[in-house]
């Protein structure tokens, strides 16, 4: 099948775009990969320190540059399910690669936070800024030059981009990101938001809605509805930096566990070392960049990635813009309905079809890159339509199915849930905004009604409690970008507006914060660009402002003259409170240097 205009063009455009820079960060990390194995040029005293806890054997492996050292970033801790099964993993890699002729090291450890827990504290502030340590915090770890490859392990929703940008900083090593897997399904994610919403109304209480909650979350893996940590899972699989099938295998199974030390052999093969180098600088070119948006629009993914890939895709060079995620949106149809754009979770979607599926149908459709350089060597993105299996104890893999095993979860190219992607650009006279549109319904798309104004989130719940926000209107909740807090998530917000537009009021949100993966039925134009604290048009909407919101036409603005706007000081509310406690006093360089949402949202930017 030949390749989609619209996916050739945009690429072409990208490939433009990076002219100068894509071709500047080849040649550097072409350069460290042709020096060859690191460690053989450490000193006699660095090199005694570099292996100084290891065996006798792994001493004298390591004391030359043939065999392979390979080296253990991991997200582990064991507060948080997602992570907490990545306990185990050193040792089924340490045992795989000695046994297929290498070394493996513990490199270091990266932070791992969830918003789930933060969500609406504090800590939440920190978030977003997570990411670049875990990145920086991935390099320290890498920064000894004693290896030859790497095995990166994290699920969750910055741990991966972090260890992503990481490792495309040390682009020349090869790097396998391994997975946990996400938790077995419990209390269906439609029951738990109607508990949610129930709750808000006051209609049950703080035990109902825990015992809800606690149903839902209830074992070790991820959260198992489509939010950021799950389109992690999804990226790296459409971006070929997992081994084929790996995203949604349960943790603690035979299945998860021999994936595990699959890639731990595999990462052994593609070192400078073994006879099919693939530097992770190669394998994320612009092709798979452009797969991994294809991949996010076709399964209603996390709008974070609008944020996250354009920072990974930096790190190695590439420039990718908000334009390309909405040029791709008007062709890449919408195959999965995974909660919050349906009732199933992440596992009957792996049951019905899963990544093999999304991609064969891609592929065969010509909607997708198929001749790309993954982890799992030839075959290019084809490998990635089939699926992982066990026979006899052994793994290997068969075609994926041809046909969707459940047409409520998953459907086919010619009769999708949509005929366009799960996520939006806006543009309007007050700055551009991503919306998801996949899980709110088409009456709900378009608002106008006027702006209710606040600068965080616990006002507008308050608003709700005293009975004030009953009629039509458009929350505008400003001050929740980068350089304002640190860009939280405004979960907290859901369940009111939710309980407001099925009392049949027209509601929206507009915010410069972030709504992530669990964006759900009520429109919300979010990562509003420029933010307020940036000086952005949002400072200036006022309360009463008209502001209309058309998500089918791609548009976000106040219905206030261009000459009332220019005359108007942006609101400059005391931000204090934003700057200490829970860490927050810690990243006040954080919010001074960040970038804005449509350039990653990032501190630094590697491609510069």
């Amino acid at each position: 099948m030949d390749l989609n205009q619209t996916v050739a063009r945009v690429t072409d455009r990208v490939i433009e775009r990076s002219a100068a820079t894509r071709p500047a960060y080849l040649e550097r990390i072409r350069a460290a990969g042709q020096k060859g194995p690191n460690r053989s040029r450490l000193s006699c005293s660095n090199l005694a320190h570099g292996f100084a806890a290891c065996g006798p054997s792994d001493k004298q492996d390591l004391a030359t540059d043939v065999k392979s050292n390979i080296a253990i970033v991991s997200a582990y801790n064991d507060m948080l399910s997602a992570h907490q099964p990545l306990e185990t993993f050193p040792a089924i890699i340490k045992e795989a690669v000695r046994e297929a002729g290498g070394v493996a090291q513990f490199a270091g450890g990266v932070p791992a936070m969830c918003d789930g827990v933060t969500q609406g504290n504090a800590g939440m502030e920190l978030s977003l800024f997570s990411r670049d340590v875990i990145a920086m915090s991935t390099a320290v770890a890498l920064s000894h030059d004693m290896f030859d490859g790497a095995l990166m392990l994290g699920v969750c929703d910055k741990i991966i981009p972090g260890l992503v940008i990481g490792a495309l900083s040390f682009g020349h090593l090869p790097t396998i990101m391994v997975p946990a897997g996400p938790m077995t399904s419990g209390l269906p994610n439609a029951e738990k938001s109607r508990i949610r919403q129930l709750y808000a109304e006051g209609k049950v209480g703080r035990d109902a809605l825990l015992d809800a909650e606690s149903k839902s979350y209830h074992g070790p893996g991820t959260c198992t509805f489509y939010g950021t940590a799950n389109s992690n899972q999804m990226l790296m699989e459409i971006m070929g930096l997992h081994l084929p099938g790996a995203a949604f295998i349960n943790p603690n199974t035979p299945l998860r566990d021999a994936l595990t030390a699959a890639a731990s052999r595999r990462v052994l093969e593609i070192t400078a070392q073994g006879n099919e180098y693939t530097p992770a600088g190669e394998v994320i070119d612009e092709r798979a960049v452009v797969n991994g948006v294809i991949g996010l629009l076709a399964t209603g993914g996390s709008t974070n990635h609008t944020i996250h890939l354009i920072a990974m895709a930096h790190t190695a060079g590439i420039k990718l813009a908000w334009a390309d995620f909405a040029e791709l949106s008007a062709v890449i149809p919408l195959l999965a309905k995974v909660y919050p754009n349906g009732n199933a979770d992440v596992n009957h979607f792996h049951a019905a079809g899963g990544m093999a599926f999304v991609i064969r149908e891609l592929l065969n459709a010509g909607l997708m890159h198929e001749d790309v350089l993954t982890v799992a060597g030839d075959g290019g993105m084809r490998r990635y339509a089939e699926e992982p299996t066990l026979e006899g104890g052994s793994l290997t893999w068969r075609p994926g199915t041809a046909e969707p095993l459940d047409r409520k979860v998953l459907s086919t190219v010619k009769e999708p849930f949509a005929p366009d992607g799960g996520i939006k650009m806006l543009d309007g006279n007050f700055g551009r905004a991503v919306i998801k549109t996949s899980a709110v319904k088409h009456e709900h798309r378009f608002v106008e009604a006027p702006a209710r104004v606040f600068t965080d989130q616990a006002s507008l719940q308050e608003a709700f409690k005293r009975g004030e926000l009953h009629q039509n209107f458009v929350a505008v909740v400003t001050f929740q970008g980068p350089k304002a807090n640190g860009m939280p998530e405004l979960h907290k917000l859901t369940p009111p507006l939710g309980v407001l537009q099925d009392m049949g009021f027209h509601v929206a949100l507009v915010t410069d914060g972030r709504m992530s993966g669990a964006s759900g039925k009520v429109p919300a134009a979010i990562h509003v660009t420029p933010e307020a604290a940036s000086g952005g048009e949002i400072a200036k909407i006022r309360d009463g402002d008209i502001v209309r919101l058309d998500a089918e036409k791609g548009t976000l603005e106040v219905l206030v003259s261009a000459e009332e706007m220019a005359a108007r000081e942006p609101s400059s509310p005391d931000l204090t409170g934003n700057r200490f406690g829970t860490g927050r006093d810690l990243f006040g360089a954080f919010r001074a240097l960040v970038g804005g949402a449509e350039e990653g949202a990032s501190v630094f930017n590697t491609a510069a």
